[in-house]
């Protein structure tokens, strides 16, 4: 009689426990409500990269000297630089510079020991193609600039929301906006 007395009682705290984390997950779930959004629709909404974001490199010819520093750093020896000796002027004289995002690991040593500066990362992260050869970029492709992000319609229609939320009042103070602009920018 006894056993069956200590069964009823374990199995009442059971259920007591039971019914005390369920209610504590519940109320997690219930804090998470009342918050913006994480996720971002990639097509319609674009992330607004940070100041040191890795994205595209971008060449300007002018500026190379063909010394082949960025293919020396490089861990994968990417880089291609085509040049030729001029022995008139004994200077290099550059003919082709290419540079495969699809073989790139975005380390960015070529740019931090490029004695010239002729390279530089561009916030440009939209590469995508249907041919991995289409990746391969040469001096001309690299010289392109990318849009700016800070023009894009969805980052202004992002700034507008948050403008209009901060007028409502919907963040606790002023910390907590400085927060989501943070991870926005």
């Amino acid at each position: 009689m006894f056993f069956m007395i200590t069964g009823f009682m374990n199995y009442g705290q059971q259920t007591v426990r039971a019914a005390r984390y369920i209610g504590q997950s519940f109320m997690i779930t219930l804090s998470h409500a009342n918050r913006l959004p994480v996720t971002i629709q990639y097509p319609y909404e674009k992330i607004i990269t940070s100041e040191r974001f890795r994205g595209r490199i971008h060449f300007e010819f002018d500026k190379c000297i063909a010394c082949e520093v960025c293919v020396r750093v490089c861990p994968i020896d990417l880089p291609v630089v085509d040049w030729k000796l001029e022995t008139d002027i004994r200077k290099k004289r550059l003919f082709n510079y290419s540079i495969d995002f699809g073989i790139c690991i975005f380390c960015g040593n070529c740019i931090e020991y490029c004695p010239t500066n002729c390279l530089s990362m561009t916030e440009e992260y939209e590469l995508s193609t249907y041919d991995r050869h289409e990746l391969n970029y040469n001096q001309i492709a690299l010289g392109r600039l990318p849009v700016s992000g800070i023009d894009d319609y969805t980052i202004r229609t992002i700034q507008i929301k948050l403008s209009s939320f901060k007028k409502k009042n919907y963040f606790k103070n002023e910390n907590h906006i400085n927060q989501i602009l943070f991870y926005i920018y």
